[in-house]
């Protein structure tokens, strides 16, 4: 590990906010990050790990505690324990859409709906990233990560990460500390050997415009997400004030299917989960000629769009508060994005004024997606 200058944080984070530590380390292989971490919870220093940075939030105020820089790259493919699969092992602190690009570029299947958005491999778990319906707990495996309360290392099956929408044990949410503090190392996925895929999920098909069930390439599926993404001003751009944010700030809201109803039903909507209780299993030695009734189908919860909630109550593309320097991004509801010097004070004050206005229109509070370090909603 390095010890370093520390440097602001509205410098590496890509909403733009937060003044310079009190200490910051830097972590170029896993054995520094390692010693690192160690280091610097014998010490008893508050702290937290920053990689791409573009899912933090920070305050005003210096953080009074240890930030620790994780810079490890690197990509190792493994055999998968399954036919036509190949595993790909990431370091902590790869690029994820490097990571997206170098599978695609491979021909391995299962990542390409995520391609262009920010951050590391380190913090896609933790976040349970995703978008038009594709999220990486599909192929995660495992990871590798160190506890903070023993500082061991252990290899953590992707079952035992509690992983939900935008959540994990690992995930720091606002207003509560995470089940388990500890920090990923590296990440396992298993992908399929294809150069082509058969999209069948109905965000990404709607968002790909695809009319029939034909296999489309990777490269292609790619392309037209990363042109997606650009035009909502999703993709990082240093010319375009746009992508100075944390992407969508508000989660998509998951409300019982009898909330949803009590939407208007032009309300953008999709089942969480599918009924997966379609197949009945009845042992030979107990099978009496008859087949048992089957169960009530399960509703699922529904996952709402937070734009159009927030469009609906009033907040168009651009809105900002009088004399703010944070606003809406004109190209995307769900954004929240610095125009250029605002501190987090303007930006959490535009926040919580759209979830009043969301709050008093329909009744749903909608929570934020990143990471809130010394700033509150």
């Amino acid at each position: 590990m390095q010890e370093i200058e520390p440097v602001r944080l509205s410098e590496l984070t890509t909403l733009r906010t937060g003044a310079a530590p009190e200490r910051m380390l830097d972590a170029t292989t896993t054995p520094a990050l390692i010693e690192a971490l160690r280091e610097t919870w014998r010490r008893g220093d508050e702290w937290f790990v920053l990689g791409g940075g573009s899912n933090l939030f920070v305050g005003d105020d210096p953080f009074e505690g240890t930030v620790i820089r994780v810079r490890t790259e690197g990509v190792e493919e493994l055999p998968s324990p399954h036919q036509g699969r190949i595993r790909l092992r990431a370091q902590a602190g790869h690029g994820w859409d490097d990571l997206v690009a170098y599978a695609v570029a491979h021909g391995y299947a299962g990542l390409e709906a995520m391609s262009g958005i920010p951050g590391t491999v380190g913090a896609a778990p933790v976040q349970n990233i995703g978008a038009y319906g594709q999220e990486i707990q599909e192929t995660l495996v495992e990871v590798e990560l160190i506890d903070e309360a023993t500082g061991e290392i252990s290899t953590v099956p992707a079952a035992e990460l509690g992983l939900g929408f935008r959540t994990s044990v690992l995930k720091h949410h606002h207003g509560s500390v995470p089940l388990r503090r500890a920090v990923i190392l590296s990440a396992t996925v298993d992908l399929v050997v294809a150069n082509e895929r058969i999209v069948r999920g109905e965000q990404l098909r709607r968002a790909l415009g695809l009319v029939d069930e034909a296999p489309v390439p990777l490269a292609w599926v790619r392309e037209r997400i990363l042109a997606t993404r650009a035009s909502k001003g999703m993709l990082l751009d240093e010319s375009d004030p746009d992508t100075h944010g944390v992407g969508s700030f508000f989660q998509n809201a998951i409300v019982t299917a009898a909330v949803a109803t009590a939407l208007p039903p032009e309300c953008p909507r999709w089942p969480v989960a599918p009924d997966l209780d379609a197949v009945t299993v009845i042992p030979l030695a107990s099978y009496d000629g008859q087949v048992p009734l089957s169960k009530p189908a399960t509703v699922s919860d529904v996952k709402v769009s937070a734009a159009w909630l927030i469009e609906q109550a009033g907040i168009r593309k651009g809105f900002k508060l009088p004399r703010s320097r944070a606003s809406v991004s004109t190209k995307h509801a769900l954004a929240l994005t610095n125009r250029g010097g605002a501190t987090s004070a303007e930006v959490a004050e535009l926040a919580r004024f759209i979830q009043s206005r969301v709050h008093a229109e329909f009744g749903l509070v909608l929570q934020p997606e990143p990471v809130l370090v010394g700033v509150d909603l």
